[in-house]
């Protein structure tokens, strides 16, 4: 017979709220069986759902279902009850995890053993899985003698989960957050009776793993790697009776270490404790804190250090109070004394940021305090010479714009989709980056290519397959550099489903494929397949560098400071050919006082995602899911708002899996892991762009007169005709609980607005609707460079530098107002814009300097009603190029330098006629 709870449990985004769910159901059943009322069918079967269900968890774990069954059994209701709501007050508090006395079993003398002083805190808790086919008389025993080499000093407490296939240990690792440390045996078996079972819905990602099932003397090393894939900050230990010689590379690469059954549980115990510890550590905040307590003469820059200019003033005493006196202590000028220097870091300093690059999967990672802005101007400068060509898409941050003037690079735009409906941009096809190289390579110039540069996830969320883009793009071009700006992506590294699409995760995983003898023959059979004239889209593995950096906002979307951002770095020529240039560019772009502040926060936001970065990313991907199903289905909210779906924001010729909704009534969350696996472009479901074209409010309108100004809530972006709103790992039920009265409310408003609207008003009110759904500009594309900028006739890629210092000078530059800029081309005038002209929204460059203006672009510029477009000055007019100066720029640039077009041509091995 099936659960009674079955049914609606699709409707649940993970299995933590499938459980949680469950239990709250229990409370209600056993509610109403305590008052005469319920059904003892009901209730055993939603126990019959958590024995299932509770495998995978230490607390409350199947012998707490065992014991309510009981009662169940014996009729005792009252107390069936009360257990009942325990267990359930101990969930939702959490307190389980931050008192383990409170639930330990009163006979193991964990009570006594943590019946601390009430002043000393709690240690952490955490849970070890262990797999292991063992009967529950060895299980007990283990737990038994797990709790027995206990200590009162240990600085963390733990449980064991004890599961006995591999399946089953997958399971758990997907759905229990607590779990830390994983300690496998070697030679259990596969499957697992659950996978099928009420949580099917939630192990869809384990069916991709069939084809690669190992013969049962291999589950141990499968595993791990297995575990590496879903939960790559979780400690692994393998226990095995195969001699050390006996051992394959791979096996010990995957384990952190690898016991003998024989050996004492103490060191097991204290192996575990000791792998906690050094994630825990936080090097640099640590040496701070350390720091800020020592008595300190300053004789040093910085009066503010110690507080002393703040706290012996009779006028600013109030900014100390509202700060705290630590802040102030933690204040300095010092790199001595236990701190550490950014600029070139040997001490704790250093050791953040080796704990960052483990936490990340890069090979290095360095900490920036001045933003993603720096960040990606640091990356171009390193790796970019004056006279590379860069693949860079259009829509990205201004910040690249600035690098590639900087670095002298020669930008070739990339196109992104367009999204006309919305104001937006999508994300740039891969045929698109494809065609590209191909062309450079037909006009001789592939060799000057240097790095393709995308963002991902775009600021509207949309997500590229990173595998596929650098696969497909190796196969032209195998030493390309990538550059991923995830300025808004730092968080995905935290989810099984979202990793697949970030630089260091597929980084790493194409080094590995790209080295075993399986590549090499699947690139010669794909070789073989090729008619004449199709190129290939794998990589050559005789050629192929793997070279990937990614920028990440860290204060974006984990904990820091704002400001507070890393560079990652996968470059396997690193040492070889960028090092020194690297250092270099950081040395230009980091200050000499950088903000301790924000590093000590950094140094803490990379502990806590080692420990809970799944737990939270999990939750913030279910509250963004969530408010999309909040506004789609209440008929008060979809009167007035949409949610722009996944089926609006990416084309379905980019969506192999045919999803168009990450929920639906009939199906749930059923496709996403498929969808994130197969399509080209994704969506973020963090991100939620709300479609406010309905109510006659453009965006900005929206989001400052109707959200910030009445009602104090922020939102990340706008468009012309939507707001952007974003959940992450700060963002609470309560917060969403508020937004959704907040939008109720609003459309009470509106409602009553349009109720009293007389006849002349609901004509302009349908106007204004018209024209934020209907008359829409129309979204222009990049133009082209001028002749005067041009790399090398018929070949893309042009001299941004050039143009923008050309512009320094005023007398070779003028400005023409919008309506007279196309009177003037209508006569045949040639205008080149000669600065960057960044409408807020959509915040990208429509104009840069050298750009030929065309007539879609003014007409846009006309056409949009935004408060906010810098570069151009209403009173003026468009910066725009003399005639006389591009003249003279068709001979030289504005530095003298040598262009592109007198670059000698790339050398193809014919000779010529």
């Amino acid at each position: 017979m099936p659960s009674v709870t079955s049914a609606p449990l699709r409707q649940h985004y993970n299995a933590a709220r499938l459980r949680s769910h469950t239990w709250e159901q229990l409370k209600l059943a056993v509610t109403d069986l305590d008052a005469g009322q319920g059904s003892v069918e009901e209730v055993k079967g939603i126990l019959d759902d958590l024995h299932a269900i509770e495998l995978y968890w230490a607390y409350p774990g199947r012998d707490t279902v065992r014991h309510l069954r009981d009662l169940l059994r014996s009729e005792e209701h009252h107390g069936l009850h009360l257990a009942v709501n325990h267990v359930v007050r101990m969930l939702s508090s959490g307190a389980f995890r931050s008192d383990p006395a409170a639930i330990a079993d009163p006979e193991s003398g964990a009570r006594e053993l943590l019946a601390e002083d009430e002043g000393r805190p709690r240690p952490n808790y955490f849970e070890v899985l262990f797999v292991d086919e063992i009967d529950d008389d060895e299980e007990a025993a283990l737990k038994h003698r797990l709790r027995q080499v206990r200590d009162r000093s240990d600085p963390f407490v733990y449980d064991a989960v004890v599961v006995r296939t591999v399946q089953d240990a997958l399971i758990a690792l997907l759905f229990n957050h607590n779990i830390q440390a994983v300690v496998m045996r070697f030679g259990v078996s596969y499957a697992s009776v659950n996978h099928k079972s009420i949580l099917r819905e939630f192990t869809r990602a384990l069916d991709a793993l069939e084809p690669e099932k190992p013969g049962r003397s291999h589950t141990g090393p499968f595993l791990g790697r297995v575990c590496r894939w879903f939960r790559p900050e979780v400690d692994r230990y393998y226990v095995t009776d195969t001699p050390v010689d006996g051992l394959e590379d791979e096996t010990l690469s995957v384990f952190r270490r690898i016991f003998y059954r024989t050996e004492d549980f103490t060191e097991l115990h204290l192996t575990i404790l000791r792998g906690i510890v050094e994630r825990f550590q936080t090097p640099f905040y640590t040496a701070l804190k350390e720091y800020s307590k020592k008595p300190m003469g300053v004789f040093h820059a910085m009066p503010i250090s110690r507080g002393n200019s703040v706290f012996k003033s009779r006028w600013i005493q109030d900014f100390g109070e509202f700060y705290g006196r630590n802040l102030f202590l933690a204040e300095t000028s010092a790199t001595t004394g236990g701190l550490d220097s950014l600029l070139q870091p040997t001490g704790p300093l250093k050791k953040a940021q080796e704990l960052a690059s483990r936490a990340f999967g890069s090979r290095h990672t360095f900490f920036a305090t001045n933003g993603t802005s720096t960040t990606n101007k640091i990356v171009v400068q390193a790796l970019v010479e004056p006279g590379d060509i860069v693949l860079i898409d259009r829509d990205c941050h201004k910040s690249h714009h600035y690098g590639m003037v900087l670095s002298g690079a020669y930008p070739v735009y990339l196109h992104s989709y367009p999204l006309p409906k919305y104001s937006m941009y999508g994300a740039v096809p891969l045929d698109h980056i494809r065609q590209k190289l191909l062309a450079l390579r037909q006009g001789g110039r592939l060799d000057k290519v240097k790095m393709l540069l995308l963002t991902n996830s775009t600021f509207d969320g949309v997500v590229y397959n990173v595998e596929r883009v650098m696969e497909q793009t190796l196969a032209i071009k195998p030493d390309i550099v990538f550059l991923w700006d995830e300025a808004w992506w730092a968080f995905a590294r935290f989810s099984y489903v979202l990793r697949q699409r970030t630089a260091m995760h597929v980084a790493a995983k194409l080094a590995r494929k790209y080295r075993t003898p399986e590549y090499r023959a699947e690139y010669e059979a794909h070789i073989r397949s090729l008619k004449k004239g199709e190129e290939p889209r794998m990589p050559d593995p005789d050629k192929v560098r793997i070279r990937v950096y990614a920028t990440q906002s860290t204060h974006k979307t984990l904990t820091s400071l704002r400001q507070g951002s890393m560079i990652h770095i996968w470059d396997e020529d690193f040492a070889r050919k960028t090092e020194e240039s690297f250092h270099e560019a950081y040395m230009t772009h980091t200050s000499t006082s950088a903000n301790y502040q924000i590093l000590a926060s950094m140094d803490v936001g990379r502990r806590q995602v080692e420990f809970e970065g799944f737990e939270l990313v999990e939750k913030a991907i279910e509250l963004g899911l969530l408010l999309r199903r909040t506004i789609r289905e209440h008929p008060r909210l979809n009167r007035w708002f949409d949610i722009i779906t996944i089926g609006e924001l990416i084309p379905p010729e980019y969506r192999q899996s045919g999803l168009e909704h990450y929920y639906r009534r009939d199906k749930g969350w059923n496709e996403i892991e498929k969808a994130w696996a197969q399509d080209e472009f994704a969506v973020d479901p963090t991100k939620i762009n709300l479609y406010t074209g309905k109510t006659g409010i453009d965006g900005d309108t929206f989001k400052n007169k109707f959200l910030m100004d009445k009602h104090q809530i922020q939102v990340n972006k706008t468009s012309r005709n939507s707001v952007l709103f974003m959940t992450n790992i700060g963002t609470t039920r309560g917060s969403l609980a508020y937004l959704t009265k907040v939008l109720l409310q609003i459309a009470s408003e509106l409602e009553e607005r349009n109720a009293g609207f007389e006849h002349d008003d609901k004509r302009l009110h349908l106007g204004r609707i018209r024209a934020l759904t209907v008359e829409i500009p129309p979204l222009p594309d990049f133009s082209s460079f001028h002749r005067s900028f041009l790399g090398q006739p018929g070949v893309p890629g042009g001299d941004l530098r050039a143009a923008y210092f050309l512009a320094y000078k005023e007398e070779r530059c003028r400005h023409v107002h919008l309506d007279k800029a196309l009177e003037e081309m209508r006569n045949g005038a040639e205008l080149v814009s000669a600065s960057f002209v960044i409408p807020y929204p959509p915040g990208f460059p429509v104009l840069v300097p050298g750009q030929v203006i065309n007539k879609e672009i003014i007409d846009f510029l006309i056409a949009i009603d935004v408060k906010e477009i810098h570069g151009y000055r209403p009173e003026l007019g468009l910066r725009v190029f003399t005639d006389a100066a591009l003249g003279r720029q068709k001979t030289t640039t504005a530095l003298g330098g040598m262009r592109l077009s007198s670059i000698p041509p790339a050398k193809t091995g014919r000779k010529k006629k």
